[in-house]
């Protein structure tokens, strides 16, 4: 394991869910931690629990100027970042034939062009890291939505595997720098995402959990950590975390 004591972070998705428990165990491996979401008050809670290295950045991914602000204040703290971990997302069970419009841009703004977002305001950071003989990671949570097929959720699948194959091609783009990048495809687990759902939807995942039995947003975590902790010289490129009972 490498000492995650020097690393700089940003966890996007930090208010809630995976991207709160990967920020924490982050930070309780020694890594100093920029929280992004929208809303600092669970930021600030959280960071209040973590301790000084760990701070939060109110931001919302799908507006620019948003993002601008954020990175400018995260940059002030941290300086260069050698870590980030797109986590924010956004599922939402909305048909081909019902036209959700509004639904289909919200997953798209989330899960592909907020996380492009993300990418494009640290990659430099990571590539400077990595030319100094940092460790630079840049980790993406997908989903297995990317390559499963859930009637009903198709644009959710688009984003995933669009986000997937972005990570793909980032490591291809990347690798000559010694930046590392993980591309994490989590199945059924216990999140908040389950509560933007309609109540059909909260139906069936309820019946999934009880059939199959969910992971747990720190299991992600111990993925991440333990991938994001190897030496610089092993990248972990395709992680897939289904539970046991999940086909």
């Amino acid at each position: 394991m490498t000492n995650l004591n020097i690393r700089n972070a940003v966890v996007t998705g930090a208010a809630s869910g995976i991207g709160a428990a990967i920020a924490t165990q982050l930070a309780e491996a020694g890594a100093a931690v920029a929280l992004v979401a929208r809303r600092q008050d669970r930021l600030d809670d959280l960071a209040g629990k973590l301790g000084d290295r760990t701070f939060g950045v109110g931001i919302d991914v799908t507006q620019q100027e948003s993002v601008d602000d954020g990175v400018a204040k995260i940059h002030d703290r941290l300086d260069t970042v050698d870590l980030v971990v797109n986590a924010a997302g956004v599922m939402l069970a909305a048909p081909i034939a019902d036209g959700r419009l509004d639904e289909w841009t919200r997953m798209i703004d989330t899960n592909v062009t907020g996380v492009l977002r993300l990418i494009h305001a640290f990659t430099p950071d990571l590539i400077k890291a990595a030319g100094v003989g940092r460790t630079a990671d840049l980790v993406n949570i997908s989903s297995i939505g990317a390559h499963a097929i859930f009637p009903g959720y198709a644009v959710y699948g688009a984003t995933k595997a669009a986000l997937t194959q972005l990570s793909a091609a980032l490591r291809a783009d990347l690798s000559p720098y010694d930046v590392r990048v993980t591309n994490v495809e989590p199945g059924l687990t216990d999140t908040e995402l389950a509560s933007h759902l309609d109540d059909t939807g909260q139906d069936l995942i309820a019946s999934m959990n009880e059939q199959i039995g969910p992971l747990h947003a720190e299991d992600i975590a111990d993925v991440v950590t333990f991938a994001v902790s190897r030496r610089r010289e092993l990248n972990l490129r395709q992680i897939i975390a289904l539970p046991t009972r999940q086909a």
